[in-house]
């Protein structure tokens, strides 16, 4: 897991420092905009939905770094030859996608600590959202990249899948500023419930107690079968 942190994290961070930038002004600029737009009132949102975006991106961009390692490098098959499990590798790997998202993730909580003053438990509750849409969105990269054969391929689909659920679907702004007829594809995105959870742990809008426990249900769920997925379908040897 050591030596997963240091290829995908701390080698490209030491050496290329420049590339952390994508990382901090991609959740960013959103956050920026819709705050801006919306005259600052929605700050909050926009705060909790950096936090989402980065999440998800951080596990998405698994994809394309496996993919690169596995097809360019041949490290997939070093590893299959090993005693590695494929866990320890993916969890390694992992760590390396928050190590390397970890100045956009200071940013944001100094942000967070300014404008929306979460309490513990509070924060506990904002932690587990965010873990949530990261491990899902691992589960996900990891899938992908084993069916992978190009780099291209594989960032042009974690790029993709990115857009699809964490800026299309209302993560940086309340469900309700969608028309109705639309507000019901928005809840096909796993980031629409992880923004709900979010946005009612800290005030920011108003959900029941049944809301609240359906998005926890449904966004559980969705993680444990993306988990299961990456168990049944991906290909960790080659056939």
């Amino acid at each position: 897991m050591l030596a997963s942190v240091l290829v995908n994290s701390i080698y490209e961070m030491k050496n290329y420092p420049v590339v952390l930038l994508n990382t901090v002004l991609a959740p960013l600029s959103f956050l920026i905009v819709i705050t801006f737009v919306s005259r600052g009132q929605l700050i909050g949102e926009a705060i909790e939905g950096g936090f989402i975006m980065s999440m998800f991106q951080s596990g998405m961009s698994l994809q394309g770094d496996l993919s690169h390692l596995k097809n360019d490098f041949k490290l997939q098959d070093m590893v299959v030859s090993s005693p590695t499990s494929p866990g320890a590798y993916v969890t390694g790997m992992a760590l390396g996608e928050i190590i390397y998202s970890l100045p956009a993730l200071a940013v944001l909580t100094v942000l967070a600590a300014v404008y929306i003053h979460p309490g513990v438990f509070e924060s506990l509750e904002l932690l587990g959202v965010f873990l949530l849409m990261f491990l899902g969105s691992v589960a996900m990269g990891f899938t992908l990249s084993t069916f992978s054969s190009d780099i291209v391929q594989s960032f042009a689909f974690s790029r993709l899948i990115s857009t699809v659920f964490a800026t299309l679907p209302p993560v940086y702004y309340p469900i309700t500023y969608i028309p109705l007829p639309f507000r019901y594809a928005a809840y096909l995105s796993p980031t629409t419930y992880a923004a709900e959870i979010a946005q009612s742990a800290t005030g920011l809008v108003q959900l029941s107690a049944t809301d609240v426990f359906t998005a926890w249900t449904i966004l559980i769920a969705v993680s444990l079968f993306l988990f299961l997925i990456a168990a049944k379908k991906s290909r960790w040897r080659d056939p």
